[in-house]
């Protein structure tokens, strides 16, 4: 079982970016596609972006324009680079782990195909 660990989150200003990291250990993730997901308080964990092995990309639609996700193979690592961050953007972000086929645009969104999770990297945007 792979475990992944997330970092770079914090306290930024709306129109600032941040970029998370995802490391994961126990297990390469080359050949799988990685999804980051985000919860805020009260809410339900909900899709951000995905990276499948075969480099397609996709996005949630408020963050299209502004987010991007990227990959580094030979590292074990995904990176979202997040640009002009609103107040909406604060919520705990995830990086998970699938196994085997989806479709960037509907199944490698659903967060039930996924049984491995780390443990959050807080994000906070102030107005």
């Amino acid at each position: 079982q792979v475990q992944l660990v997330e970092s770079g989150g914090g306290l930024v200003q709306a129109g600032d970016s941040l970029r998370l990291s995802c490391a994961a250990s126990g297990r390469t993730f080359g050949s799988l596609t990685m999804t980051w997901f985000r919860q805020a308080p009260g809410k339900e964990r909900a899709f951000v972006a995905t990276t499948t092995f075969r480099g397609y990309e996709g996005y949630e639609d408020s963050v299209k324009g502004r987010f991007t996700i990227s990959r580094d193979n030979a590292r074990d690592t995904v990176s979202l680079q997040m640009n002009n961050l609103k107040p909406e953007d604060t919520a705990v972000y995830y990086c998970a782990e699938l196994v085997g086929a989806c479709l960037p645009a509907t199944s490698c969104r659903d967060r039930r195909l996924y049984r491995d999770w780390g443990r959050g990297t807080q994000v906070t945007v102030a107005s």
